[in-house]
């Protein structure tokens, strides 16, 4: 993503994660976690083109957002952290593990932010 600028936001096959998707804006700010490789906060990204078909599909029940870097964390957070904090109990990633698209509030995206600063 750093070295072609943008990218779009794909492999989203949960349908509550598809309808975070859609109602991403062009201009919000969104936490990169690796869900995959280390699980952990890495950065963050904006949201460039608002919601479309995922056009590693041919099946229409999936969109993909188009997103491009805008900052690295300081340090990442891990999701040993973010369980550990009583702030973030509430968050769906502690609460549906599996969920890959999740909304946060202010609170929670800056509590992560944070995080990133110890």
């Amino acid at each position: 993503m750093k070295k072609d600028k943008k990218t779009f936001w794909d492999g989203v096959r949960n349908y509550q994660a598809r309808n975070n998707l859609k109602e991403m804006k062009k201009g919000d700010l969104c936490l990169f976690y690796h869900s995959n490789d280390g699980k952990e906060v890495v950065g963050i990204v904006k949201v460039v083109k608002e919601h479309y078909q995922d056009p590693t599909t041919d099946d229409t029940n999936w969109v993909v957002v188009d997103v491009a870097p805008f900052k690295d964390l300081k340090k990442p957070v891990t999701l040993e952290q973010i369980k550990a904090d009583p702030r973030l109990s509430n968050i769906a990633l502690v609460r549906q593990g599996r969920l890959s698209v999740m909304g946060l509030t202010k609170e929670e995206f800056d509590t992560i932010l944070e995080l990133s600063e110890q």
